[in-house]
């Protein structure tokens, strides 16, 4: 299995290939409990990202929270290799890249 940390290095990549020119940053999780693992920023739009090992992984508090908020503002999603597929083609349409 795949630790997280290890998903995350890769999607970062994934995400500056398909979003060229994008800015994609780890975000520090004692800085703001709960706020998701990335953040993506690319002409002019924005989207949170909290990467999980699976879909089944423990949600720590206030991600969820976080998630909704960011969806409501631009785009927020939880990823696992189960549903990244689905998540970076949402985000491509959120983006209209």
């Amino acid at each position: 299995m795949t630790r997280e940390s290890q998903y995350q290095a890769k999607l970062k990549k994934k995400l500056i290939a398909m979003f060229p020119g994008a800015i994609v940053m780890k975000n520090d999780p004692t800085y703001i409990q709960g706020i998701p693992d990335l953040t993506v920023l690319w002409n002019g739009k924005w989207a949170l990202l909290e990467c999980k090992r699976e879909s089944e992984a423990h949600k720590q508090p206030n991600q969820q929270y976080y998630i909704d908020k960011a969806k409501r503002m631009c785009f927020g999603a939880f990823i696992c290799p189960e549903n990244e597929e689905e998540v970076l083609h949402d985000l491509q349409q959120a983006f209209g890249a």
